[in-house]
């Protein structure tokens, strides 16, 4: 059976997942899901739901999809309770919620604030060859991720693609909103300020994000090929005679060859036919990658059918 405090868990995205399963599996007293509305996906713009408001629908959670945070509406919708638990909601909150409930509201964050506040916090943390991130539990004020830390947890990364690091930052933040929360609720962890001096930010990204600028050196490159994939996907363009394709570039290795020619997008071959593209310093050897509205490939298998990617430049 449930006890404790009331919760109201707010998130919406995988990354929400593994926090909210881990309250209901500890018996903690989940009485609503609030969760972004449905969206409409893909090319055939089908309405899909939230990934959270399906998991709740399995534990027949009432499930909240708020188009804006009026503190009106609120109140008239949102059942009462004693916590809010935030984890990629999506949205600001603003200070009229945020003093509701009478254990505050708890945030988990993945990345080791005061570095990498904002949206994209996973992947700025690859982007910038960061070689440890984690997961931080504040107390939200009304400020994008800047309230105090109640918990923190590091995570050392090296080679680690967006998909691999999300899904280990959602266990750590899982397993450490179970750690601090009785400390939380017993009044055993005093909240420390972030220092602000330190602070970095990440922004949202788009689809223009992950265009490739082969001026960068391969070790930037490489990273953003990991930092992206599969959203926004780190892309370049092909001018060909007839037309411009999209190339997304979905797996590649910083490599220590180089053309003769070393003009930054170049696509070159090595005699044992493996795919290497110039970089403004050193290349990348790609091992998959994905022509628009085609299936990904192995570098081997597109050179079958596009060898006429061969010392072209990519843009």
């Amino acid at each position: 059976m449930d006890v404790g405090p009331r919760i109201i868990f707010l998130g919406t995205p995988d990354f929400a997942l593994p926090p909210l399963d881990t309250l209901i599996n500890n018996g903690y007293n989940v009485v609503a899901v609030v969760t972004n509305p449905d969206e409409l996906v893909g090319r055939k713009q089908i309405l899909t739901p939230p990934p959270i408001k399906f998991f709740a629908g399995k534990y027949k959670i009432p499930v909240y999809q708020p188009v804006n945070l009026k503190i009106k509406n609120w109140k008239l919708k949102i059942p009462e309770s004693d916590l809010y638990i935030v984890a990629a909601y999506g949205k600001i909150i603003p200070r009229e919620i945020l003093e509701i409930p009478k254990h505050g509201v708890l945030n988990v964050h993945p990345s080791l604030l005061p570095r990498w506040r904002g949206p994209s916090p996973i992947q700025y943390a690859l982007l910038n060859g960061d070689t440890k991130t984690g997961v931080t539990i504040i107390q939200m004020d009304e400020l994008m991720d800047h309230g105090p830390v109640l918990m923190q947890r590091e995570l050392s990364i090296s080679k680690i693609t967006y998909l691999q690091l999300h899904d280990e930052l959602a266990r750590l933040g899982a397993t450490l909103l179970l750690e601090t929360l009785p400390q939380w609720l017993n009044g055993k962890i005093k909240p420390t300020p972030q220092d602000d001096s330190q602070a970095t930010y990440s922004k949202i990204l788009t689809k223009e994000s992950g265009r490739i600028d082969w001026s960068r050196t391969a070790e930037e490159i490489e990273r953003k090929v990991r930092a992206f994939s599969p959203w926004p996907g780190a892309w370049t363009l092909w001018p060909t005679n007839k037309k411009i394709d999209r190339i997304l570039i979905d797996a590649a290795e910083i490599s220590d060859e180089d053309a003769s020619e070393k003009t930054p997008g170049l696509v070159w071959k090595s005699r044992d036919g493996n795919l290497f593209i110039q970089t403004g310093r050193g290349s990348i050897a790609v091992k998959d990658l994905t022509k628009a509205g085609k299936k990904t490939m192995g570098a081997e298998a597109f050179l079958r059918g596009n060898d006429a990617i061969l010392g072209t430049r990519l843009i």
